[in-house]
């Protein structure tokens, strides 16, 4: 097999790993087991009610939208030169490396393959990836303050996260405000003064063996700061509409499974999946695993006035936006793989064809329509 066909198949496949994927799993099913386990009371399912089940298809429905969303947003940032199809797998492909990946790596790189895939250039797929993370950013910016406010009124941070995480929490929303007004003011105001900053934070000894990665990186955000800052603001606005959308359907999956099984403060609970959802981002473990399970007992949890339905929910909620997404993006997967392949050989072929027709031209004879040309004279 030519070394040119290995690289395509092997490709996507540095972008992830397996002991990830196993690690990911792992803790995930070992946590969810372990709230089951002590939370379990034989008495429990009695309380159960047929009529609140149809909660479970209105959360797969979101769960659904929310994914139609972030590929809308691709789709409209691509000036829709991807087809909804194409778009639908890169959102898989995305959410499926975030899952089994720690947040310092994330599914950007795999996001980015799978865009090249689609037949949309490195370029614009790197653009699209930039913007979509100032779009997250810019909802950060939009959403922390209310979760503050809101917080002085409710108990968005529930108290059984003791001083130590009402602590943590502060410091997850400080981080992200702090680099969401950095990034805003850097890309859509004055992109240079943030290059010069970065720049300058890099040559401390102990960064300095990263400049060279940064500068590059800094080069990126001026060009794309240029591109974006030719757009009309409405192009903005929209983007930053359909990336809302998608952040506030997965904030409504958890209180939709725990408003499945047992009437709650609704408000409440959204408030705090929110608060969770900005908290998972800084979990170490590949896609959370381990964490955002604790999380989901912590914040919701309290909500929930039967403890058998807290471990039964934890579960629901992670089928869903879990081991649903792993199940569908091992396919997504297999596909872009198998395309690769396939892409290997037609490369090989049209390279073999090219070999031949150098050989023939390397020997005695002419070029065949040079000989056609001298017959006919």
């Amino acid at each position: 097999m030519s070394s040119s066909k290995k690289k395509n198949i092997q490709h996507p496949k540095h972008l992830f790993s397996s002991k990830y994927l196993f690690l990911s799993l792992s803790l995930s099913l070992i946590a969810t087991g372990l709230v089951l386990y002590f939370t379990y009371t034989p008495e429990g399912f009695e309380h159960l009610k047929l009529k609140r089940m149809h909660g479970f298809a209105i959360a797969f429905v979101v769960a659904f939208l929310k994914i139609w969303f972030t590929a809308a947003k691709i789709r409209y940032l691509a000036n829709k030169t991807i087809t909804w199809a194409g778009a639908f797998r890169v959102v898989i492909a995305w959410d499926f490396a975030s899952a089994i990946t720690p947040s310092t790596i994330g599914g950007a790189p795999l996001g980015i393959y799978a865009m090249t895939r689609e037949r949309i250039p490195l370029g614009q797929a790197s653009a699209i990836t930039f913007y979509g993370l100032l779009l997250d950013q810019l909802f950060y910016i939009m959403v922390i303050p209310v979760l503050v406010i809101a917080g002085m009124y409710l108990e968005v941070i529930p108290e059984n996260v003791g001083v130590i995480g009402k602590g943590a929490m502060f410091l997850v929303y400080t981080i992200l405000l702090i680099y969401g007004f950095l990034l805003a003011y850097g890309v859509l105001i004055n992109p240079k003064a943030l290059t010069k900053m970065v720049r300058y934070i890099f040559k401390l000894p102990f960064l300095k063996k990263h400049a060279d990665k940064v500068e590059k990186e800094m080069d990126n955000l001026e060009r794309t700061s240029n591109e974006l800052r030719k757009k009309p603001f409405s192009f903005l606005l929209n983007a930053f509409i359909l990336s809302s959308l998608a952040w506030l359907a997965r904030a409504w999956l958890p209180t939709i499974v725990v408003l499945s099984f047992l009437p709650a403060d609704v408000l409440l609970s959204f408030l705090r999946s929110l608060a969770m959802s900005f908290a998972s981002l800084f979990m170490p473990t590949p896609g959370g695993s381990g964490g955002v399970e604790g999380l989901f007992v912590l914040f919701q949890g309290p909500l929930m006035s039967r403890d058998i339905f807290i471990g039964i929910a934890t579960f629901v909620w992670r089928f869903i936006t879990f081991y649903m997404i792993i199940g569908i993006g091992v396919m997504v997967m297999s596909w872009y793989l198998n395309t690769a392949v396939v892409k290997g050989y037609s490369d090989d072929e049209d390279a073999s064809v090219e070999d031949i027709t150098h050989d023939s031209n390397d020997g005695n004879l002419p070029p065949d329509t040079d000989t056609d040309a001298e017959i006919k004279t």
